[in-house]
């Protein structure tokens, strides 16, 4: 496309994927004093703001080679790009990789890779001197004998830039290595790390890191895990309303904030065991973080429920300002479906929020033929959901927007929206068959 469509407003390029509104994007740039331009999937076309100055549809966010033509098209007509902008997990390391190519302003490879690389980032939150499992690199099945050899079985081996639960092993004894040892031929090979084995429970903590202090953050625990989720169970959260737990859980989150955020602001989702020591009072131990908003319902709860929106501090942050995650009105939940689904009302900042996650029951894409759940009431049910119904057809990218179904809970305490969690998910059934690609 040849010339380019007048000067004057400064030009955003946004990387965008969900199809849901996880991001407000018109909050958190002026959309009539910016030209602001999007990438996005067809799936992610229906949510793009209705005032972008032009939308550009490739194949996959994450794709480097058709992105970049999109970015280089969307340039020539607007002109030069002063920002550009991904908010999600999967496209954090395109995004910097595209700020490289076009000389642009924000995170570069170089310093995302203290969140990408898990060896890294432990080293670094074990040198400011956070409690850490165990850990070695592990470039070949003798590097991890060795390593069990000196700290024990069980060991964790996980790919150094994994997301999710990608290719990670939990090995019990030296015959689970032999049986794994092809991931070390070259044909598979990528870098690993292996670590001891914490059989403690995950938490995961939500909030901001001001650069010098940490902003809002809360804690959350899982119902189930998330490599459950891959093996086809359910996947739960629930805010953690415990002050004995909360207490040193600042004090971590603050410590490991620090070290990985190496003076500049950043928004995080950390992942952490809640260990005990000897007299059973808490002490954390770090997992890993990325530098995101949480995956799942977190971006919706922290608005919905607690009236804050986190997603516009990571824009902040990628837009070159301040960050600040700010008071918002609540909104009924975008794009929620089914016959029980009510609309969104944010409560006070003690309520604790949850959600739920179930899996396909068939590999998509599939299409749903038929769907069920106790709904329950405001008291000991969702107070919103998104799930497809008879004839929709799920599509296969993968993450945990496109799954059987999405559910967020509130109540007084977690043991009230735990309870909530289980019932709707013990209560869950649905029904698909697989459609071709």
């Amino acid at each position: 496309m040849n010339g380019r469509e007048g000067t004057g407003p400064e030009h955003v390029v946004v990387l965008h994927r969900w199809r849901d509104h996880h991001a407000r994007y018109a909050a958190y740039l002026d959309h009539r004093a910016h030209r602001v331009t999007y990438v996005t999937t067809e799936l992610g076309r229906s949510s793009v703001p209705e005032e972008a100055a032009a939308v550009r549809t490739v194949r996959a966010t994450d794709d480097h080679v058709e992105t970049r033509a999109a970015v280089a098209e969307m340039i020539e007509r607007f002109g030069p790009a002063s920002r550009l902008v991904a908010l999600n997990e999967g496209d954090l390391d395109n995004a910097a990789a595209l700020r490289a190519a076009f000389g642009l302003p924000g995170q570069t490879p170089a310093e995302l890779e203290r969140f990408r690389d898990k060896l890294t980032m432990i080293r670094l939150v074990d040198a400011a001197g956070v409690r850490v499992p165990e850990y070695a690199d592990a470039d070949t099945a003798e590097d991890v004998r060795a390593f069990a050899g000196h700290h024990g079985w069980p060991v964790v081996v996980k790919p150094r830039r994994g997301t999710a639960s990608r290719g990670v092993l939990l090995l019990h004894a030296e015959d689970d290595l032999d049986a794994h040892a092809g991931i070390f031929l070259p044909d598979r090979h990528e870098p690993r790390v292996v670590q001891s084995f914490v059989a403690d429970p995950v938490l995961h903590v939500d909030g901001l890191w001001t650069g010098g202090a940490l902003g809002p953050w809360r804690v959350s625990r899982y119902v189930n895990n998330c490599e459950e989720f891959t093996k086809g169970s359910f996947l739960g959260s629930v805010e953690f309303d415990d002050p004995e737990v909360l207490g040193p859980l600042g004090d971590f989150t603050t410590a490991a904030a620090e070290a990985l955020g190496d003076g500049r602001p950043w928004v995080f989702h950390m992942e952490a065991f809640l260990s005990r020591a000897p007299d059973g009072s808490p002490r954390p131990v770090f997992l890993e973080a990325g530098a995101r908003v949480g995956g799942g319902e977190i971006p919706f709860v922290w608005r919905e429920v607690h009236g804050l929106d986190l997603m516009s501090a990571a824009a902040d942050i990628q837009l070159g300002r301040p960050p600040a995650v700010p008071v918002v009105d609540p909104e009924p939940a975008a794009g929620t479906t089914g016959p029980s689904a009510r609309d969104t009302i944010r409560t006070d900042g003690h309520t604790t929020a949850g959600w739920l996650l179930l899996p396909l029951p068939v590999p998509p894409p599939c299409e749903v033929t038929a769907v069920s759940w106790a709904e329950g009431t405001d008291e000991d049910g969702p107070y919103t959901q998104v799930v497809p119904g008879p004839g929709d057809v799920l599509p296969a990218v993968g993450g945990y927007e496109h799954v059987a179904a999405r559910f967020r809970f509130r109540g007084d305490s977690s043991r009230s929206v735990e309870a909530a969690i289980r019932k709707t998910a013990e209560s869950f059934a649905m029904s698909c068959r697989p459609r071709p690609f």
